[in-house]
């Protein structure tokens, strides 16, 4: 009987390995997110500033400040909302927001 019980073992674990392997083969690659710096509306940003003034999200006083940022999906989408990828001093003018 020990070696039917050994034997539903390896078997199941073959199972299991081989389910893992397909689970993980047909799932997508989620891209990491970036912050976008530049893009955020007052009141709007994701998380803290660059500057370190504040440290929770919706605490930016000023639109579109370059120290505040919000999540973009990729380097492209915030590029295309004339965000920055890196902090920088001042407004941008260039967000479309």
């Amino acid at each position: 009987m020990s070696k039917r019980v050994s034997a539903l073992s390896v078997a199941a674990a073959a199972a299991a390995a081989f389910s893992l392997t397909t689970i993980a083969a047909t799932t997508p690659a989620v891209a990491a997110k970036v912050k976008c710096y530049g893009v955020a509306k007052a009141g709007e940003n994701d998380c803290g500033n660059a500057a370190g003034t504040h440290s929770c999200a919706g605490q930016s006083t000023v639109s579109y400040s370059g120290g505040e940022w919000k999540s973009a999906a990729s380097k492209e989408a915030c590029l295309k909302l004339g965000g920055k990828l890196k902090a920088f001093k001042g407004i941008n003018k260039d967000a479309k927001g």
